[in-house]
């Protein structure tokens, strides 16, 4: 099983961010815990953490409104 994440901008469609690979759940959530700032300021607005071809879920790297 291999665990990456997908990129999205604005307007949903895919951006670009970096083409990584891991063995575990764990590994991709405290890697993009790590690194979710800088793929906001190059563009990226949401992220979907993918099993192989199965998106486990979404998330939104837009600040919340207050």
């Amino acid at each position: 099983m291999a665990w990456s994440w997908r990129y999205e901008g604005t307007d949903g469609q895919p951006a670009t961010g970096p083409a990584e690979s891991f063995g575990s759940q764990a590994d991709a959530e405290s890697w993009i815990g790590q690194v979710w700032r800088e793929l906001a300021s190059s563009g990226v607005t949401s992220v979907a953490l993918v099993e192989d071809d199965r998106v486990e879920y979404r998330m939104s790297l837009l600040p919340t409104a207050e």
